[in-house]
């Protein structure tokens, strides 16, 4: 079947079949690990609907919402190769009405960790998310667990708003050295992916010990052996349903999560880990 590129609500319908829907919400760019969400979704659902949308309402005063990388003819490409039913492609002025009053606000977990060196970054994710979910109406949503707080988020969202769709989490695909795949990456010098590839170095050393103090010291070490070139948000310890910092005595699922700057290119990393105290 020909791939349908719908732009509004009027052509989603349309091109709505018999069936459980899938919807892989991107902002274009799309990579490997893209791919692997739309797999997911293939294998879940009848139909699979792929939004490609830079949503401004995520981006800061002092972000690269205008550097932000699109590539549409390319991601076109990969969506027929991966056999995608529907590339829904809104422009922003259908996306937000000039008078807009209503946004979704993200609450206390919004406003931690990525949440605190980004404010809003969050209202406005679950903003074009909802947004989203109402125009596609899918049974079921593939997101990409790099993204851990926005993940945790939108499970939030959907459980508080008694939303009827199915939240999936695919495992975060990672480059031969290690650099967990961002459609940033692109941005990065030689020298950067080779100052880049700290991030998931600290988080290997953190998940090799067993205390939470052990853990945060191990993938610090590893992040300050990067040197200046590599300048650090934050590294944090959390628990996976509020993100709040974990305690030493913590047990059960945690999330240790990383941002840096290399250059002017922002990254961001985690992995999930079991912490069991004696």
């Amino acid at each position: 079947m020909e791939l349908i590129v719908a732009r509004s609500r009027e052509d989603l319908v349309k091109a709505r079949r018999g069936g459980d829907v899938a919807l892989v919400p991107t902002m274009g760019a799309l990579h490997e690990g893209h791919r692997t969400l739309i797999r997911e979704a293939r294998v879940r659902a009848d139909q699979v609907v792929v939004s490609i949308f830079v949503n401004p309402l995520q981006f800061g005063p002092n972000e690269d919402f205008s550097r932000y990388p699109r590539t549409f003819g390319a991601d076109l490409d990969v969506c027929r190769a991966e056999g995608v039913d529907v590339v829904f492609h809104p422009a922003a002025e259908d996306m937000y009405a000039p008078d807009r009053q209503v946004s979704v606000h993200a609450g206390r977990m919004g406003e931690v960790v990525e949440g605190a060196v980004r404010p809003g970054h969050f209202d406005g994710m679950l903003t074009v998310v909802l947004k989203l979910f109402n125009l596609v109406h899918p049974d079921l949503a593939v997101f990409g667990q790099k993204d851990a707080q926005q993940l945790a988020l939108i499970r939030r969202m959907v459980a508080d708003l008694d939303l009827p769709i199915e939240i999936l989490g695919a495992p975060t695909v990672r480059e031969s050295d290690g650099l967990a795949l961002s459609s940033r990456n692109r941005f990065l010098s030689d020298d950067d992916r080779e100052t880049a590839v700290a991030l998931s170095r600290a988080l290997r050393a953190g998940a090799a010990e067993l205390t939470p103090s052990g853990i945060r010291a191990a993938a610090q070490e590893m992040l300050d052996a990067a040197g200046p070139r590599l300048d650090v948000d934050y590294l944090a310890l959390v628990d996976p349903a509020t993100f709040a910092e974990v305690s030493e005595s913590y047990e059960g699922m945690a999330v240790l999560a990383v941002a840096a700057r290399v250059g002017s290119t922002r990254l961001i990393d985690n992995v999930t880990l079991t912490l069991n105290p004696a």
